[in-house]
């Protein structure tokens, strides 16, 4: 659909809030959208023109549109998330998580059994979880066993079978572990007050649990029944035992959905941890890849709506790391400044880091891992695929990074034989260029580094990688003529987050397919590069290399000063902020601090 054919039904298109699905011309669903409004929202994908390559790829594909009017935002948000569930668009978010969680069943049957399964089976029996750890589940399942009595065995334990006496009490019983309900026993209400409190176990609610083992032990003590006192204390023993295991934030807090996310380029990551009871009861990452332009409000919302979906959660507060216009009306959104619950969503951003970090050191081990020959073949592919001259032995990529807006550097990362050569890689402090200009810094390093590898009359590398696109890789390329350098070594550009390789003077790029070897190791370069950048950022901040403004005004701390750099993005933008929003950041004291410094007036 062009641009032409689409005003001829712009018109058409309701006003209304709702979703909107896009279909090629075979009828194949490609994307699935909400909207506050619909003929906005679809208008904006054929009225500009699109830098990210696959929305401009969506919207020539695009041969009918279809729309689906809803009450309200809540609704399309929730329609939207169902839809993407069940179609699975081209387009759309791809949350990879095909993982199948354990659960604990009560059985629905007389005298249900509680045991381990993965398999949800609609049959009237209680599922509870999901759980993202077998251990958690067999651990929990050892504290049942030993402090609650419940039955293990198959037996068809009906009313009638019990009255004629078909069955006998096994072993289980006379170690304790069983109170006979086979030979009628225990009673079934007996029973169902076991089931309670194995319920109270597994939502992390154990007072109830410990308070009645505790009245137990108390009547038993007072009738003289010393041993059976002894197994209620042991049991209270091993129920606070298992609690002192758990991660105890706050038994005040209740319960609580905590969510933080990291972007790297087309992909995301989002952690989940569900607190029960002030308790950590689990913790989740998923990895989420991005298809369009999504911005991080939008993507760990989708995060949100689907982990809450596959929990079972009915939390009505979440903890996130910026505000979120989350559609659901019943849920309080919370953006913490401080408190247990801002300590819950540092937890979580530690454990989001490190699964990032951790897929990040598998990617690379991946190829340290292949022989010799087996890198060469990705080498030689590689070759092919861009057509380079000599085989890409030597490998060298570079890319600049600031901390919001500020303190610019560059890191230079090097690939031999297709591993990582650490001992070559190179940072660089921006010397000669003020305030952020990633052109003039990229020809800056490029020269750098060039000019060096020929005074020191070192070799060359066969490739070099310009993560930034066109702009930087224009600008490196100054610096590659001023040196004489050109045709000694071929040199790219790669797109931000798109994965488009340009080369210099080609006004079309180059699109790898999506997993190919030559691609992975490209991504493996690129995300090198990110990662010592962002490291060597970190370090200078550490050693308080780096002071910005903020923490140059009297009563303003490196940390008051890094939350609002992390919430407004810049200096410049926090200085556009009125004293009433400063305040709600960071308190109406510190707020007239910082507004009056960058607004001349004395307090």
């Amino acid at each position: 659909m062009t641009a032409a054919e689409f005003q001829q039904i712009s018109h058409t298109i309701p006003l209304d809030a709702g979703i909107y699905k896009y279909y090629d011309i075979n009828g194949t669903l490609l994307y699935v959208g909400k909207a506050k409004s619909l003929r906005k929202r679809v208008s904006s994908y054929f009225v500009k023109n699109h830098d990210n390559y696959k929305t401009r790829k969506l919207v020539e594909h695009i041969h009918h549109i279809e729309f689906t009017i809803v009450n309200s935002e809540q609704d399309a948000f929730l329609l939207e998330n169902s839809l993407i569930k069940q179609f699975q668009p081209r387009y759309n978010i791809n949350l990879k998580d095909d993982k199948t969680y354990p659960y604990i069943v009560i059985k629905h049957e007389a005298f249900p059994r509680v045991f381990f399964t993965r398999n949800v089976v609609k049959d009237g029996s209680d599922y509870l979880g999901p759980f993202t750890s077998v251990g958690r589940v067999r651990e929990i399942l050892d504290v049942i066993r030993y402090n609650i009595p419940l039955r293990t065995c198959n037996l068809n334990l009906t009313e009638q079978n019990i009255r004629k006496g078909k069955f006998k009490v096994c072993l289980e019983y006379h170690l304790g572990n069983c109170k006979g309900p086979c030979e009628g026993l225990q009673t079934e209400e007996d029973y169902r007050e076991g089931l309670q409190q194995v319920k109270n176990v597994l939502k992390g609610n154990l007072t109830p649990v410990v308070n009645l083992f505790k009245d137990q032990m108390l009547h038993h003590a007072t009738n003289m029944e010393f041993e059976k006192a002894e197994i209620m204390r042991k049991k209270i023993e091993s129920l606070e035992s298992y609690s002192a295991r758990s991660t105890v934030v706050n038994t005040r807090m209740g319960n609580v959905d905590v969510f933080s996310i990291i972007s790297d380029g087309n992909h995301a990551y989002v952690n989940y941890l569900r607190i029960l009871n002030g308790t950590i009861a689990d913790t989740k990452t998923v990895t989420l890849e991005k298809q369009l332009e999504e911005g991080d409000e939008e993507v760990l919302s989708y995060a949100i709506a689907y982990l809450r979906e596959v929990f079972k959660s009915i939390t009505t507060e979440i903890v996130v790391p910026f505000p979120l216009s989350y559609p659901e009306s019943n849920i309080l959104v919370t953006v913490p400044k401080g408190g247990d619950k801002k300590k819950l969503l540092e937890l979580s951003e530690k454990n989001v880091n490190y699964f990032k970090d951790e897929l990040f050191r598998k990617k690379i081990l991946h190829l340290e891992g292949k022989s010799d020959m087996e890198r060469k073949q990705v080498l030689y592919q590689l070759q092919a695929d861009l057509e380079l001259p000599a085989l890409p032995e030597h490998i060298e990529c570079f890319d600049n990074s600031n901390f919001q807006g500020s303190y610019p550097v560059s890191a230079c990362v090097v690939f031999k034989d297709g591993i990582a050569s650490k001992k070559d890689y190179r940072h660089f402090n921006i010397k000669t260029v003020e305030g952020i200009n990633d052109f003039a810094s990229m020809k800056e390093v490029v020269y750098r580094r060039y000019s060096r590898l020929l005074a020191e009359q070192q070799p060359l590398p066969q490739l070099v990688i310009i993560d930034g696109g066109k702009g930087q890789l224009g600008s490196a390329m100054e610096s590659i003529r001023e040196l004489g350098l050109i045709g000694s070594m071929t040199v790219v550009g790669l797109a931000k987050n798109e994965e488009e390789i340009f080369f210099p003077g080609d006004s079309e790029s180059i699109r790898l397919p999506f997993n190919s070897e030559s691609l992975k190791l490209i991504r493996r370069v690129r995300d090198e590069v990110h990662r010592f950048g962002i490291t060597f950022h970190r370090q200078k901040r550490s050693k308080g290399t780096f002071k910005n403004e903020l923490e140059g005004i009297k009563g303003i701390g490196e940390n008051t000063a890094t939350q609002l750099l992390k919430t407004f993005r810049s200096v410049a933008k926090v200085k556009q902020l009125t004293e009433e929003d400063l305040s709600k950041e960071i308190g109406p004291s510190k707020a007239k601090l910082v507004w009056n410094h960058f607004h001349n007036t004395q307090s």
